[in-house]
């Protein structure tokens, strides 16, 4: 009967184990050693000789035949896509559940992958991991596509034995933050497109139609004064017609403040406290802040991830740097030996009912369980709160619009008042 030499994680004390096994193939050896409370990160062949891993030089693959493989070469770091990590997180974790051993789950999504980037992605960890580095070391190559919340929760799922099941978790925590940002994005489309049409609208009137009304009055009044309104139309006018360059200076200024602030802390820190309290985008950029903490929070935890290093993890993938400052603020607090809920309530962006909860679950020792209800709740509510917004901008963009065309029409009509009455 065929041998193999294997490398596990053992489900009571979390501590790799290397040992050989006589089964009839791979798979059959894998689900023996579950039987074990084993479970298997590398199979190998006892028969056959060990692969050596070498360095890539030059970012290709040498094919069996000796050629190039052109569908390899890297120029550059590949990264694979948010929602593509998500299917292949849930495809490995459907894998690894199945009995497969971890290298040959691997193996078989980068066979099936069409995708160049994740295909070299998959291939390069899979060649770590039978080079002897466990997976979580093989991940962290590669930081563009796996963030620390995604190796720490792997680290979390090596230690304790527990790999397809830490998958499942990431595969959900992906899809649900996947879902919010594609909610948040589909609220946007509409006042986005109308803003533009808006904007659009404006600027011809300005550019063609003003113009043409600045030349009677200057025929008819004869340099009579003309209503502040529409000096001041015709100024903006001007200004588009023969100083556009004005207009696109300042944009440039703002842009590169706003770039400039966002690479100091401070700077960072009061712009996105303005999303935050922003009037309609402020309550779902909040929700979904709580919402994400949350998440994110309790599913490290209930992954196994120590209390301290969760929340350094929160910080860093917060997206949000006035949540990150609070959640730093508490981190010192529990490394001082409090809980989390007295801090996070002292930090005064967190609503009482989200601090109970977490109360409450420090209280019962179910504190991820409380965690993930609260992340649900606020998820319903970004729901409520995108469909209350996309049913409110309609209005009031229909409102804006009209204000400014009104407000063009009645500064290009008030001096004809004056006109009709030299005329008679």
């Amino acid at each position: 009967m065929p041998s193999f030499i294997y490398t596990a994680m053992n489900g009571k004390t979390g501590k790799e184990v290397k040992g050989k096994i006589d089964a009839v193939n791979e798979e059959l050896a894998a689900i023996d050693l579950k039987k074990q409370d084993l479970y298997p990160t590398s199979i190998k062949s006892a028969n056959k000789p060990q692969k050596t891993s070498a360095k890539k030089s030059g970012g290709g693959k040498k094919k069996k035949g000796g050629g190039l493989d052109i569908m390899s070469l890297s120029f550059g770091p590949k990264v694979i896509k948010r929602k593509e990590l998500t299917v292949l997180t849930r495809q490995l974790a459907i894998l690894l559940d199945a009995g497969l051993p971890l290298i040959r789950s691997l193996r078989t999504l980068e066979r099936q992958t069409k995708d160049p980037n994740n295909k070299i992605v998959l291939g390069e960890t899979a060649d770590l991991v039978e080079g002897g580095s466990t997976f979580s070391e093989a991940l962290a190559q590669n930081p563009k596509s796996f963030d620390k919340l995604y190796l720490n929760m792997v680290r979390a799922g090596e230690a304790a034995g527990a790999m397809e099941i830490i998958l499942n978790r990431l595969a959900q925590f992906l899809e649900k933050a996947a879902r919010i940002a594609g909610k948040i994005k589909s609220a946007m489309i509409y006042p986005v497109v109308v803003l533009v049409i808006a904007l659009t609208i404006t600027a011809g009137l300005l550019i063609f139609i003003v113009p043409n009304f600045a030349k009677t009055f200057n025929d008819l009044l004869e340099g009579e004064p003309l209503p502040g309104i529409t000096l001041f139309i015709m100024q903006v006018s001007d200004i588009l017609q023969h100083r556009i360059y004005l207009v696109l200076i300042a944009i440039a200024v703002i842009i590169i403040l706003y770039k400039l602030a966002m690479k100091n802390d401070y700077g960072r820190w009061g712009i996105h406290w303005v999303y935050y309290n922003m009037p309609l985008f402020g309550p779902i950029i909040s929700k979904t802040a709580i919402s994400r903490f949350s998440q994110t929070l309790g599913t490290l935890m209930a992954s196994g991830v120590p209390v301290l290093n969760a929340l350094l993890i929160v910080k860093e993938t917060s997206g949000n740097e006035v949540v990150a400052s609070a959640v730093q603020k508490v981190h010192d607090a529990v490394k001082e030996g409090e809980g989390i809920a007295a801090p996070l309530n002292a930090t005064n962006i967190f609503p009482a009912m989200v601090i109970s909860m977490i109360e409450v679950g420090e209280e019962t020792g179910k504190l991820p369980e409380m965690l993930s209800k609260v992340a649900e709740t606020y998820e319903e509510e970004v729901d409520n709160a995108v469909g209350a917004l996309t049913s409110m901008i309609e209005p009031l963009m229909i409102v804006g619009l009209a204000v400014i065309v009104g407000t063009i029409v009645i500064g290009m009509f008030a001096p004809m008042i004056k006109i009709i009455e030299k005329l008679g």
